[in-house]
């Protein structure tokens, strides 16, 4: 007996709301991303949109999650200042290209807020939405964790507090984006923010700091 193909009709609707979805997404930002247009640029009914995505939530957790591209990861070989430099100006360059990266980190971070669609719980956390937050904490983490844990930085840095480096790293890069500064040389912040960072975490260059300190 024959096996029975699957129906492909529910992911190429799936696809085709996805699809409408991430272009809304690009051109008027989230909240262009409204069921009925949504729908209506797919040329699928509501109750399909239902069935794929249970929230408006869901659906932009989703739209945004297929526009952030892959992490960039550090270089393996060369000395902690050139892997971290290195890994800074690949994310300084998916920082100014990629303004999905930051929309989608702003929503998760402020809370959810699109509208919600009608008769849905939406007391937690959806499927979708929890998949975004794991991508973004990723993008962010994964390359850091890469160089933080190489017998180099632990040399060099020791035990580092990995949400504090990469604030202090990714911070300033993140403040150029979303500044009226027309100039911004992402490049040089990045030199800027590795120096300022080995300067200050650096275990030697500590150890003279407090010597010097304890001397005055």
């Amino acid at each position: 007996m024959a096996s029975r193909r699957s129906d492909p009709r529910p992911a190429r609707s799936r696809a085709r709301l996805l699809d409408a979805a991430t272009a809304l997404l690009r051109t008027g930002g989230p909240s262009a991303v409204t069921v009925d247009a949504v729908t209506r640029g797919a040329n699928v009914a509501r109750a399909t949109l239902y069935r794929h995505f249970p929230s408006g939530n869901d659906l932009l957790a989703a739209a945004f999650h297929s526009l952030i591209p892959p992490a960039p990861m550090p270089p393996e070989t060369g000395t902690l200042r050139e892997r971290l430099l290195a890994l800074l100006q690949a994310q300084a360059d998916l920082i100014s290209e990629t303004p999905a990266l930051l929309s989608a980190t702003y929503w998760l971070a402020l809370g959810p807020d699109m509208e919600h669609l009608p008769g849905k719980d939406e007391g937690s956390d959806s499927p979708e939405v929890r998949t975004l937050r794991e991508r973004v904490a990723q993008q962010y983490g994964a390359p850091f964790d890469a160089i933080f844990d190489s017998p180099d930085a632990r040399r060099e840095l020791g035990e580092v507090d990995r949400a504090q480096a990469i604030m202090l790293l990714i911070g300033p890069l993140v403040a150029g984006r979303i500044s009226t500064l027309a100039d911004f040389d992402y490049r040089e912040c990045a030199r800027a923010a590795v120096d300022g960072f080995l300067a200050v975490h650096r275990i030697g260059d500590i150890t003279s700091a407090s010597s010097e300190s304890a001397g005055a």
